[in-house]
């Protein structure tokens, strides 16, 4: 980095997960990157807590995270829920006029625009949510992941209504007007919930520059090898060099 400074990337994990889905990062992100995964309530070392399930209570544990002041610029990355509470941290951020990430990176999500195949988690069954999230939709239920999804129902039940809640607040409309963050989105080929076709609809969430990255696997691909990592290490070295310009990436 041109400061000597690394650029922090702050990850937020999808449903279920604490953070330890990035603990070996570090080794694949490359030299000027800081890892720093997020811990949100009720997970790991804050299982005791209450994972937050409104707007409100997400943002009143994770703004005081990014307002602080901190050198060198920062980028987030969120995989499933985890793009939601990125997209919401820094949108917060905006609406408040304080300094917020240099880049935004979403990964294996719909945008908030998308039509889900979800029903309503607030009123729907257990054997609902497993049809949808298992066979209905993403994962095979025999499947490693499909298993996953069984023993981490409960969980899994609070964090959609997390995600639906989040959802909900990004299709009200922001009085700062639009993001003006640039945003990497990436996708995989087969992922049915957020496939490349879909996921590209991130791109109208910011007025800024934005850019579609594929990579192999299917929705838990932030689990798959370190192609993710590589890919999210250079996007963050670009950052780093070239704050405040905003380049291509990849």
């Amino acid at each position: 980095m041109s400061d000597g400074q690394p650029v922090r990337l702050h990850c937020f994990a999808h449903s279920g997960e604490g953070v330890f889905v990035f603990d070996h990062w570090a080794a694949s992100t490359g030299e000027g990157v800081e890892v720093a995964p997020v811990l949100l309530p009720g997970c790991a070392a804050r299982r005791t807590a209450p994972r937050p399930t409104t707007h409100r209570a997400l943002l009143a544990d994770l703004l005081p995270l990014f307002t602080a002041a901190q050198p060198g610029p920062y980028v987030l990355y969120g995989h499933g829920l985890g793009a939601m509470i990125a997209f919401t941290v820094t949108r917060a951020l905006h609406e408040a006029g304080l300094p917020g990430p240099a880049l935004l990176a979403v990964g294996a999500c719909p945008p908030p625009q998308a039509p889900t195949p979800l029903p309503d988690v607030r009123g729907a069954s257990d054997e609902e949510l497993l049809h949808h999230l298992g066979a209905g939709t993403a994962v095979p239920p025999a499947s490693d992941e499909g298993i996953w999804l069984r023993a981490m129902l409960p969980v899994l039940r609070a964090d959609l209504e997390l995600a639906q809640a989040l959802d909900e607040a990004a299709r009200t409309p922001s009085p700062a007007g639009a993001l003006t963050t640039p945003l990497l989105v990436v996708a995989s080929q087969d992922n049915p919930l957020a496939p490349p076709a879909i996921a590209e609809g991130w791109r109208q969430w910011t007025s800024g520059p934005s850019w579609l990255r594929t990579v192999p696997g299917r929705h838990f691909f932030v689990r798959d090898g370190r192609e993710l990592p590589r890919l999210l290490g250079r996007a963050c070295r670009v950052t780093g060099r070239l704050v405040p310009q905003s380049v291509p990436v990849g």
